[in-house]
């Protein structure tokens, strides 16, 4: 990072600051819960949807490609799950943050999610209110876990 710069963007001569993105990648097999995802995310201009997949085996051939910083997915999808999923990219791009996104809320499914190397679980009924403060907790080298499920 430059002296010029922070966590957001870089100044300019004129002291403006010119965003960095933030990377995000979304892998859900259903392509209205993306795009809903992707129009809470895209409310803020410093992060940036760099792709929409089906499924985690999309995944890990989309990788071979491109790493975003950030991957947001799904527990349940076809040919590769969520967690599944996790545990594969964590050992080839352990630097990767990963965002679970899901209906599930049992604690089981929380355990096996962190066991995989998840930095976030979040529940989908809580995406409109925590998308943004998950997706800044992790940014900031956090852990993230949905409010309704602290108690658990």
């Amino acid at each position: 990072m430059s002296p010029l710069s922070d966590n957001y963007g870089e100044y300019n001569v004129m002291g403006q600051v010119t965003p960095f993105f933030y990377e995000i990648l979304l892998v859900d097999d259903h392509p209205l819960v993306r795009g809903g995802i992707r129009r809470i995310i895209e409310e803020r201009a410093e992060l940036k949807v760099v792709g929409e997949l089906d499924d985690g085996l999309e995944l890990l051939e989309f990788l071979k490609g491109s790493v975003p910083q950030l991957v947001i997915l799904d527990v349940s999808m076809p040919h590769l799950g969520g967690i599944e999923a996790t545990r594969l990219i964590k050992a080839s791009y352990p630097e990767l943050k990963v965002l679970i996104l899901t209906l599930h809320n049992r604690r089981e499914y929380v355990d096996q999610a962190r066991r995989a190397g998840a930095e976030g679980y979040l529940l989908k009924e809580e995406v409109d209110k925590e998308l943004h403060s998950a997706i800044a907790t992790l940014r900031r080298g956090g852990t993230y876990l949905s409010p309704l499920l602290s108690n658990t």
